[in-house]
C-alpha cells in the first residue's frame, strides 16, 4: 500500500492502521461479540502479519487497558517500522473510564506512554474526547500543551479524537490531524474530513467497518447508496466509501483475526488501486 502524507507534517501513513484495545481491554466496549484478549505469541503474530501486509500505523491509547504496556516489548526490535498513534485524556482502570483534560496531565499521560512504549518519541498523540469537544478544546489548553511537547521533541504531530462536528473543525484548525467517525451508517462529520482536505490537516478514521456491526448486520438502504449493488460484500462496500472520500489519511481496523485482517486489507488494496 502506498503510503499517504499525514497533513503538513513529515509523517507517512499507510492506508490502513491497526487498532490494538483488543490487546488490552474486553470491558466496556461495543464489538458484536465478545473476544479473548491474545496471548503475546499470538499478538506478536498478528503485529509481523500487518507488517507484512504493509501496515505500518499502529494505534494504542491509556483508555485500552493493557495495550501499551504490551505493545512496548511486542515492538523490541520494530520501533522503526511502525509510526505509533496514542492518546491522552481518558484512563481506564477497574473497567471504568474516567476523564481528565488538564494540561498537567497530559503531559503526565505522555511521558508514561514514552515509558510504556519504550520510545523516545510519539510519533502522533491524539486528545481523546469524552464528547464535549469544544469545552475541553477552550478550557484546558490542552492542544497547545501538545503543541508544546511537539516543540520539545517527545511527540512528532498532534490533534484530538473528536466526536462532534464542532469540536472536528476547531480541532482541525488548532492542530495537525483529527479522528472521526466516518462509515456507511455515521456521515455526519463528512464536513470535517472536507475542511481537512482544503487546509491540509492530516485525518484518520475510526469505527470504518462499524465496529464490526456493518459486517454482522449491514443497513441496506446505506449500502445503496454507496455500492453498486445492495448485496455487495459490506466490507468492500465500506472500504469504496472511505477510500473514494478526499482527506482521509488512514482507516483504523481493529481486528485480532488475522484472516479478517488479510481480508480488510485485501479488499482496501482492490479500492485503492481501482482508484489510481
Amino acid at each position: 500500500m502506498s503510503l499517504r502524507r499525514l497533513g503538513s507534517t513529515d509523517i507517512f501513513l499507510s492506508p490502513l492502521g491497526l487498532g490494538t484495545v483488543k490487546l488490552g481491554r474486553d470491558q466496556g466496549v461495543k464489538y458484536p461479540n465478545g473476544f479473548t484478549i491474545p496471548d503475546d505469541k499470538q499478538a506478536l503474530a498478528l503485529i509481523n502479519q500487518a507488517r507484512a501486509l504493509g501496515i505500518n500505523l499502529i494505534d494504542t491509547a491509556p483508555a485500552y487497558g493493557e495495550s501499551e504496556n504490551r505493545l512496548g516489548p511486542l515492538l523490541k526490535g520494530q520501533r522503526q517500522d511502525w509510526v505509533i498513534c496514542s492518546k491522552v485524556g481518558e484512563e481506564f482502570n477497574q473497567g471504568q473510564s474516567s476523564f481528565n483534560f488538564t494540561p498537567e496531565h497530559a503531559r503526565f499521560s505522555v511521558e508514561r506512554s514514552l515509558k510504556r512504549l519504550h520510545t523516545d518519541c510519539i510519533d502522533i498523540v491524539l486528545v481523546h474526547s469524552n464528547g464535549e469537544d469544544q469545552h475541553i478544546i477552550e478550557h484546558f489548553g490542552i492542544l497547545e500543551l501538545l503543541a508544546d511537547l511537539k516543540a520539545e521533541g517527545k511527540i512528532r504531530a498532534f490533534g484530538m479524537s473528536t466526536k462532534t462536528i464542532e469540536g472536528g473543525l476547531l480541532a482541525a484548525q488548532k492542530s495537525d490531524a483529527v479522528m472521526v467517525t466516518y462509515n456507511l451508517n455515521e456521515r455526519s462529520e463528512r464536513c470535517v474530513i472536507d475542511y481537512c482536505a482544503t487546509n491540509n490537516k492530516g485525518v484518520l478514521i475510526k469505527k470504518a467497518l462499524a465496529s464490526g456491526h456493518i459486517c454482522q448486520a449491514p443497513d441496506k438502504a446505506n449500502l445503496e447508496s454507496s455500492a453498486p449493488t445492495a448485496d455487495q460484500d459490506p466490507i468492500a462496500a465500506s472500504m469504496e466509501f472511505v477510500f473514494t472520500t478526499p482527506g482521509i489519511t488512514s482507516a483504523i481496523v481493529g481486528t485480532i483475526n488475522p484472516a479478517h485482517l488479510a481480508l480488510n486489507v485485501e479488499k482496501a488494496q482492490a479500492v485503492l488501486k481501482a482508484a489510481k
